[in-house]
């Protein structure tokens, strides 16, 4: 497994694979691998030649600096992980090899973007589209793998890569859950023991809301009761609990029709302590 550092040393490197005719595909993380970053790798390893994973901690996308301060970092562990599971190379820039000195420019996405995690973290979801750009930029994959854990997420990069003409296929992932349903995320790792036994609830009232919507109740009732669950079984604060669109994140209500119920997911944010946990969960599974 090679290691590049800098833009220069990857763009040699993509362009010898290129020369041979060979496809790569990238994962892109922030470190702090788990099960779930090493199902895309699995993802990209069926579908390319080779595979390149990217480690970069972005700060533009931390609306809350402690978040930034106390996120987990074992990149030892993370390359071992990465070198095991297959990966071809690792690209491992630092700060100033994606923002140089006197960089001033932003990726913003006018759709999609006022909802969920891009309004309740104000200045995120820029920062996740402008540093993706730069690293499909800068990477040249034919395909791109995300998780649908981060489903807005995955739904703009798609739409940045559609705008810009970016050559690359946008590929989401189902997201990997542990054995009680949680779903992986680095954040994980920061929970206690009472938390940790809380934090499914998460997935048991999506569930729940699934099935409800599917035997007709109203959607503001069941949201209205998941809300009050989340809060009763511990978490302390709920960001969101909604059920939009799969295609575009437009808000399904009341008087949605059927099938737009049928076709959306339900999307939770909330909290414990400073711990922010997301997750989603298509209708019809």
């Amino acid at each position: 497994m090679i290691i590049v550092k800098s833009k220069r040393d990857l763009k040699s490197l993509i362009g010898s694979w290129k020369a041979k005719g060979e496809e790569h595909g990238v994962v892109m993380t922030m470190g702090a691998l788990h099960e779930g970053h090493l199902a895309l790798v699995d993802a990209a390893n069926k579908d390319n030649d080779r595979v390149i994973a990217t480690i970069f901690i972005n700060p533009r996308q931390f609306d809350n600096k402690a978040d930034l301060e106390t996120y987990p970092i074992d990149t030892n562990e993370d390359l071992r992980k990465l070198k095991a599971s297959g990966v071809d190379a690792v690209y491992l820039p630092q700060v100033g090899e994606i923002y140089p000195v006197g960089y001033s420019t932003t990726v913003s996405v006018a759709d999609m973007q006022d909802c969920l995690c891009g309004a309740t973290r104000p200045g995120h979801m820029d920062g996740v589209t402008t540093v993706v750009s730069k690293l499909l930029i800068q990477t040249n994959p034919d395909r791109a793998y995300y998780g649908q854990k981060d489903f807005q997420q995955f739904l703009l990069i798609q739409r940045v890569a559609r705008d810009l003409d970016l050559m690359v296929d946008v590929i989401g992932v189902p997201t990997i859950r542990e054995e009680d349903n949680l779903a992986l995320s680095s954040r994980n790792r920061r929970l206690n023991t009472e938390q940790r036994k809380i934090a499914p609830t998460l997935f048991k009232v999506e569930s729940a809301i699934a099935d409800l919507l599917i035997q007709g109740e109203a959607v503001d009732h069941v949201l209205e009761w998941g809300r009050n669950y989340i809060l009763e079984a511990g978490f302390e604060k709920v960001d969101y609990l909604e059920l939009r669109s799969e295609e575009n994140l437009t808000l399904i209500t009341d008087s949605s029709s059927k099938e737009e119920r049928l076709s959306s997911r339900v999307f939770v944010a909330a909290w414990m302590g400073n711990i922010r946990l997301i997750d989603n969960l298509p209708i019809s599974r």
